[in-house]
């Protein structure tokens, strides 16, 4: 039942199995061409030094702008650890469902409960398939009653939203809106946004939102982020008007404050236990294996797609088994410092030197001192503790073709600024269920 890929490595649990070929690098030349979209900032990005880039929802996204030989991503991390940045991250499309149904329609796609989102406010959300598997797992922002924004993850969510609504006919818009997102991240995050936007977005809670302007292009502010540091999101309205009237706003209030731009902080995510969809998870995944079962509340009486799949797998782990064979995990391991994306799904072996599992999300942690990750194991060899193989390419092994020393550990691998239940419930001594959620900056109630 295993892929020849990798046939010692069980993927039985997917029909389409990951890729585990050790690849490599294989330097290609990203086309840049009119059938992927640039975003409004896309130019913007250009100019502030962007070297590389990838494709997110069908945008070209940046993904580098200090070059290797001037510290790469690990100086890109020293300014988001320790001033203020900015990232362009226009590739969360903004799906927009409005009308007089949208709070009934949002409740039957999310598995979360949108009746307890309240105007002006937003969640970590995940939607998920008639099999359980997650679909996306945007930012779900509530403007108002009747407006809801799903800012999406990588995969394209409006026209399965608009499939959904032909069958259930609900009164509502679903269309994508002309808003892109900028993020400001970092310790000083919250002086340049007062400076931007005014005193009052001090005051914002933690999923918060503020209509403002910033040098009169409408913006809505949130404090959010995709990474455990303090950090706020700004949604540019009319986006392809304002684009540059806000990028350069920023920039100028942020130059007092040493606001740099740079890529999107996976390294930072993954030290914060923040999963990134197509990448750690996808539509093949259920909640239970990456450790997101608070997003599956046992007190929803409404009905929502995936529901029954969801409640049947959680029954068997309640009666003390697990429906999977495969689960995420976290990792410390040795070999030299990763400081840059890896190419491939570097594979986990046992002690024995058995394969038996595969990384997804890998990085070096300049606090922790070692190579951090998120990875697949198991479910029988997923307890913490569990000591384990990592075989890395030869540019990160000691000694090319012998596999380093891991082991599985509890996660965040670093605390967020806004900590998470999960976090919360830790720092007070009190023991999370192991099948309770990976610990993200979205937050969320836990099962304890």
């Amino acid at each position: 039942m295993s892929h020849p890929n990798n046939p010692k490595i069980d993927q039985s649990d997917r029909v389409v199995p990951y890729n585990l070929r050790q690849s490599g690098r294989t330097p290609v030349e990203l086309l840049i061409s009119t059938r992927v979209r640039k975003s409004p900032f896309w130019h913007l990005s250009i100019e502030a030094g962007c070297w590389r880039a990838t494709t997110y929802n069908r945008i070209y996204h940046p993904r580098g702008y200090v070059r290797p030989e001037d510290g790469g991503m690990m100086a890109e991390y020293d300014a988001l650890v320790n001033r203020v940045t900015m990232w362009n991250v226009a590739v969360e499309r903004q799906i927009r469902v409005k009308g007089p149904d949208a709070e009934a329609f949002v409740n039957y796609v999310i598995t979360r409960d949108a009746t307890k989102i309240k105007p002006s406010n937003g969640k970590y959300a995940i939607l998920c398939n008639e099999k359980g598997g997650v679909l996306n797992d945007p930012v779900l922002l509530r403007l108002s009653e009747d407006e809801f924004w799903f800012s999406i993850s990588d995969s394209d969510l409006m026209l399965w939203l608009q499939g959904v609504n032909v069958g259930k006919k609900l009164n509502v818009q679903i269309d994508e809106i002309d808003v892109c997102p900028l993020q400001i991240q970092g310790p000083l995050s919250e002086n340049l946004m007062a400076k931007l936007v005014g005193e009052p977005v001090r005051d914002i809670p933690y999923y918060g939102l503020m209509e403002s302007q910033i040098n009169g292009a409408d913006v809505v502010v949130s404090q959010t982020g995709f990474t455990g540091e303090k950090g706020y999101e700004i949604y540019v309205r009319q986006a392809h008007e304002n684009a540059e009237i806000v990028w350069n706003g920023a920039l100028a209030a942020g130059e007092e404050f040493g606001l740099q731009v740079v890529a999107p902080a996976h390294h930072r995510r993954i030290a914060a236990g923040i999963l990134s969809w197509g990448q750690d998870l996808d539509f093949e995944t259920s909640p239970f294996q990456v450790n997101l079962s608070y997003q599956v509340p046992r007190n929803k009486s409404a009905d929502y797609i995936g529901k029954a799949e969801l409640e049947r797998q959680r029954a068997i782990i309640d009666d003390g088994d697990f429906p999977f064979k495969m689960r995420m995990i976290g990792l410390i391991f040795g070999g030299k410092n990763i400081t840059d994306y890896a190419p491939d799904f570097w594979l986990i072996a046992d002690t024995n030197g058995e394969d038996m599992g595969y990384i997804t999300s890998p990085w070096w942690s300049p606090e922790l001192k070692t190579n951090i990750a998120l990875g697949w194991v198991p479910f029988a060899s997923s307890e913490v503790g569990t000591k384990l193989k990592v075989r890395l390419p030869d540019e990160y092994s000691e000694l090319p073709g012998v596999a380093v020393p891991g082991e599985i550990v509890d996660l965040p691998f670093r605390e967020s600024v806004n900590p998470n239940i999960r976090e919360e419930f830790q720092n007070q001594g009190v023991q999370v269920c192991r099948y309770a959620s990976l610990a993200t900056s979205w937050g969320g109630p836990y099962e304890i």
